[in-house]
């Protein structure tokens, strides 16, 4: 396929944006609340995950608001960031930015502060999303929790009859050449995870934050896993397809695949094994140059209902902020609460380490900590 000078733009920026220091040339934006939420301005246009902005919601959404959506799908975080910078960064109003792109938006003044005093359902998130620190920096907010889930280990029931309960193997031989997981740089987190559990004479306490000692050593195990692996996953499709055709029988995933698979009748199971999981949260941000912030405000409130929140987190797969959501999405499919642990205890919440973007300034102040360019670089070392 031939690749249009747009799309070689766009490549190219995602390039630059993964690799560029956060904050240079640019600081977070300052806080300039509107006082209500007034007549929108007819036009919203975003950039969201495929399957985040159905029509199923938008319709009435744009019927009730009189704020017609235009919506920009991307395939990754980085062209996330890089679209939200496009067009002199005033193209796009709202963006559904996933944990590891929200500090680099925040960081690069993409972004600007909400007032979540707008948005009378942010009171009912649950606590540990309504300022977690990948969207809230110095008590500002800049982004509004959307949906979430754990990054989970899957296998095929039928061809492993004991259930794994670690990590640990996606990184033996025991499985070789039938595993899979995902092609991102933030998949360091997961060795590095596991190695906070297993090699604790590292002192990894925070999978986001390691020194280039604690990098290597999870980059090492990465690098040491390649042979074992089938193929990485860029989408999920692409996992769902290696464990529908025997070619994957265990690998890292999302509750998704697990649910896309049991649908089509391939015996799979998942879990959060002993050493805990990373996971992702995704928030709605407002670009620091929206045109349409009125529309945004009325978006946001609108998406943050327990109506709206449970149809996404149904078509997904995925579980929302709003734990007042369980309800209506008992009433569209039975036990689907449950499924994607909306009323699970809070142990299992705190078991889950979201992603955040690798700053090379740690959470205690010092500067001995690895950026994501490190790690976008780190990563192509895995890969070979």
């Amino acid at each position: 396929m031939k690749t249009s000078r747009k799309q070689a733009a766009l490549i190219a920026a995602i390039g630059a944006v993964a690799l560029a220091p956060l904050g240079a040339g640019a600081e977070p934006a300052k806080a300039d609340y509107p006082k209500a939420i007034g007549a929108g301005e007819g036009v919203l246009n975003i950039v969201a995950w495929e399957g985040y902005a159905q029509d199923d919601w938008i319709k009435p959404f744009e019927k009730e608001s009189g704020c017609q959506v235009n919506r920009k799908y991307a395939g990754s975080s980085d062209e996330m960031v890089a679209l939200m910078r496009s067009g002199g960064g005033g193209q796009y109003d709202l963006v559904s930015a996933s944990g590891d792109a929200t500090l680099r938006l925040i960081y690069g003044g993409d972004v600007q502060p909400i007032d979540v005093n707008l948005i009378p359902e942010w009171k009912d998130f649950l606590p540990n999303l309504q300022s977690p620190p990948h969207n809230t920096v110095n008590g500002l907010h800049y982004g509004l929790s959307y949906e979430w889930g754990p990054n989970v280990l899957m296998w095929n029931a039928d061809k492993i009859t004991t259930p794994p309960t670690s990590w640990a193997d996606i990184y033996s031989d025991k499985y070789k050449g039938q595993i899979t997981v995902p092609d991102n740089p933030i998949q360091i987190a997961d060795a590095a995870l596991y190695l906070m559990k297993t090699k604790p004479e590292l002192g990894i306490t925070d999978p986001y934050e390691l020194t280039k000692t604690q990098l290597d050593a999870a980059v090492a195990l990465l690098q040491a896993q390649r042979p074992l692996i089938k193929k990485y996953w860029a989408l999920a499709s692409d996992e769902i397809e290696l464990f529908k055709n025997g070619d994957a029988i265990i690998g890292a995933s999302w509750p998704y695949q697990t649910n896309a698979l049991k649908a089509a009748g391939v015996n799979v199971m998942d879990t959060v094994p002993a050493e805990g999981a990373t996971g992702w949260a995704d928030s709605w941000m407002l670009s620091s140059k929206s045109k349409h912030v009125m529309c945004a405000y009325k978006f946001m409130r609108y998406v943050s209902t327990p109506d709206v929140q449970a149809q996404q987190a149904i078509y997904f797969g995925e579980t929302p902020a709003n734990p007042k959501a369980c309800t209506e999405m008992d009433k569209l499919e039975a036990g689907s609460c449950e499924k994607y642990h909306l009323n699970a205890p809070s142990s299992y919440f705190e078991k889950i380490h979201f992603w955040k973007t690798p700053l090379p300034t740690c959470g205690d102040g010092k500067k001995d900590c690895t950026s994501y360019g490190d790690w976008q670089q780190a990563w192509q070392r895995v890969k070979g």
